[in-house]
């Protein structure tokens, strides 16, 4: 049984201009000790579908799907009360933007302890001691005197690594982390990524992770799923995805990143033309017709599901061999 299992996903938010079909028909499944990427553009629905895991989809949105289970239990049957008996202990997720997600009423002291006493059997002693061991594991020194601090006290940086150390109070089963190392420099974004996989190695944390850095993909997951206008265009193992990307989108993502050793000094990089398409109205075919080298007239009107193994699947009518992978 997996820990997490998602089977056609999809979320749809009224417009003034029409529906807007955000996320369109999204699948995966999370491991126990697996760590899930999702990568794509802005705005092809990465943050909506993190939402969707923990019930924090925006009010006006419709969701539905075939399966939305985590360790077994069927997760859109649960009542707000339900969401928060998960949200912060089994199932936790770490916010992309920390200035609007901390409450600035509140101490960093206040809001890490509510966390762990919400959850545990503990008392406000035990709840800071542990505030203070998770602000020290995320990088920040001085840690009982931030406990005193108010949000706006702290910089970008260190905002980020509360809003993480907040996220793994409990030990969480389950993270979601959209974007969580955007605003951190390159040596604590490593010192945090190493601190999840002790958790995933320790705990066995299953772990989604969104970003747009496909370096960390690459170091970081087991497996990826590439997201573009609202659908996962292709998924698998991610030696698999990256060894032989077989839909044109993932290929042109990586032709954006210069290869140490292969990209000499100057080359210019690739850059994918055009812009992501509305996705409000009716949707047929291919989103990526209109920015593909490959388009061809049917894909207008269709495009087919294709496997290059039984984990790597891709949604192309053209096959790696026809892209050049």
């Amino acid at each position: 049984m997996s820990l997490l299992e998602i089977a056609n996903l999809r979320i749809d938010i009224p417009q003034p201009a029409g529906m807007l079909h955000a996320v369109r028909g999204v699948s995966f499944t999370v491991e126990k000790g697996e760590t899930l990427c999702i990568v794509g553009e802005s705005g092809c629905g990465k943050s909506l579908t993190s939402q969707a895991l923990l019930g924090l989809s925006p009010r006006k949105a419709s969701v539905s799907s075939e399966a939305m289970r985590f360790d077994g239990e069927d997760i859109t049957r649960l009542s707000e009360k339900g969401w928060q008996r998960l949200r912060g202990d089994r199932i936790s997720m770490i916010f992309q933007d920390p200035m609007t997600s901390l409450n600035p009423s509140f101490t960093i002291g206040s809001l890490l302890e509510e966390v762990f006493m919400r959850h545990r059997p503990a008392g406000r002693r035990a709840a800071r001691a542990r505030a203070v061991e998770m602000l020290e594991k995320v990088g920040i020194t001085n840690a009982a005197e931030r406990l005193r601090q108010y949000p706006h006290q702290l910089s970008g940086g260190l905002r980020q690594r509360v809003m993480i150390a907040m996220a793994l109070m409990c030990d969480p089963d389950l993270l979601v982390a959209d974007e969580p190392t955007t605003a951190l420099d390159v040596n604590i974004q490593m010192q945090i990524l190493r601190l999840l996989q002790d958790l995933k190695r320790d705990i066995g944390m299953g772990l989604v992770f969104v970003t747009h850095d496909l370096g960390l993909v690459a170091r970081f997951a087991d497996k990826v799923a590439v997201m573009y206008a609202g659908r996962i265009v292709e998924s698998g193992p991610v030696t698999e995805v990256f060894r032989r990307p077989s839909h044109p989108y993932t290929r042109a993502l990586l032709d954006c990143i210069p290869v140490p050793g292969r990209t000499a000094p100057g080359t210019p990089l690739g850059a994918i033309p055009g812009v992501v398409p509305s996705l409000i109205g009716p949707q047929t075919g291919c989103s990526f017709r209109d920015r593909c080298r490959f388009t061809a007239p049917e894909c207008v009107t269709r495009t087919v599901e294709r496997h290059e193994s039984p984990s790597h699947r891709y949604e192309c009518l053209r096959t790696p061999e026809e892209i050049g992978a």
